[in-house]
């Protein structure tokens, strides 16, 4: 994507700590001073020092169900196991009860995703260091299956809303893990377009957020403008807009794109995807249900190193605009932010 690994490394971080203001807190902004020559470096960098701090303020515990025999009742009776055990002349009572454990879902995900970046070639040694002292805080805590790992799942709450970002960040490593049948061994594909494409649309959404909230910034569903009463179809699909900004009396909505080629080749001649157009222009004319002209697309991409990338705009009769726009990503973060701002002021 980018000539210089390590600025969009670092330019990474910047769209984390924008994703996620947990790391504008505690000692996570003095990761700008270091250098990364790898995505999972910094990962693992971030993710130690989340591990530290949360291991001052104590490893998150839930309470899990748990089957025991013993000579007091604790919690309720398991009647069956009871049995079981005098029929095999055990002189003891089987219970089902729920006790506070650091061996939680949560727990788990943390200590199985240190123990891939550990196994991670490009994850430098003082790093791996790290991670392997911070584990022996873990001997309670099981490894999980990653493929049984139910993502959705996971609720956050006051207790436990330090690890919303920390799990996020799991999320990516964990997912571009793939299990082989070679000698059971690992095996780590390149860090995703599909990745970092989210990202970079999380990224968009905060920084207008924090710096533009007079323009209302949010990720609404744009609404198919049609008559509900004498429709008989109800599979149409959801449109989620990625950023949505009301600027004066226009509206502006923002799809971002990260590709490896941003361009599509037909006949020799280099075009916008067609697919990102319908889908942009499908957005505008769906929004503009009474043909105003005063709603606007924008397909942002982030830039590549390829000679021709998008940069223009159209527009339609009713007078709606659709931009074509990139954000180079591999720049001081400043000039990122000015080209930000360029599109709304």
């Amino acid at each position: 994507m980018t000539e210089d690994k390590g600025i969009l490394i670092h330019n990474v971080y910047y769209m984390l700590a924008y994703a996620f203001q947990e790391l504008r807190q505690n000692n996570y902004a003095e990761i700008t001073g270091e250098t990364f020559d790898d995505i999972y470096d910094l990962f693992a960098e971030i993710i130690t020092r989340g591990i530290s701090y949360q291991l001052k303020q104590g490893l998150y515990r839930q309470y899990v169900a748990k089957n025991e025999s013993m000579h007091t009742i604790r919690g309720k009776i398991d009647i069956n196991g009871t049995i079981a055990n005098k029929t095999r002349h055990i002189h003891q009572i089987a219970c089902d009860y729920d006790e506070l454990s650091e061996n939680n879902i949560y727990n788990q995900i943390l200590l199985t995703t240190a123990t891939l970046l550990i196994k991670h070639s490009d994850v430098k040694k003082e790093k791996k260091s790290k991670l392997k002292q911070l584990m022996l805080f873990f001997q309670n805590v099981q490894p999980i299956d990653v493929h049984a790992i139910r993502w959705n799942a996971l609720c956050f709450d006051r207790n436990n809303q330090n690890y919303r970002m920390l799990l996020y960040l799991c999320y990516f490593v964990i997912s571009e893990w793939l299990m082989t049948t070679e000698c059971g061994k690992f095996k780590m594909r390149e860090f995703s377009d599909d990745h970092m494409c989210r990202l970079f649309e999380k990224f968009v959404l905060a920084y207008y957020k924090k710096h533009h909230p007079e323009l209302k910034p949010c990720a609404a569903q744009i609404n198919w403008n049609i008559e509900f009463e004498q429709s008989t179809t109800n599979i149409l699909p959801i449109m989620q807009s990625d950023i949505l900004l009301t600027i004066d009396d226009r509206t502006l909505i923002i799809d971002t794109k990260y590709y490896a080629h941003t361009m599509q080749q037909q006949y020799n001649k280099a075009t916008i995807h067609s697919n990102n157009l319908y889908q942009i222009h499908t957005y505008v004319t769906e929004y503009d249900e009474n043909h105003s002209g005063k709603v606007d697309g924008m397909l942002l991409y982030a830039k590549t190193q390829e000679e021709i990338v998008p940069d223009g705009q159209l527009k339609r009769k009713d007078g709606n605009y659709i931009f074509f726009r990139t954000l180079d990503l591999n720049t001081d973060f400043e000039a990122i932010k000015k080209r930000l701002d360029s599109f709304v002021l």
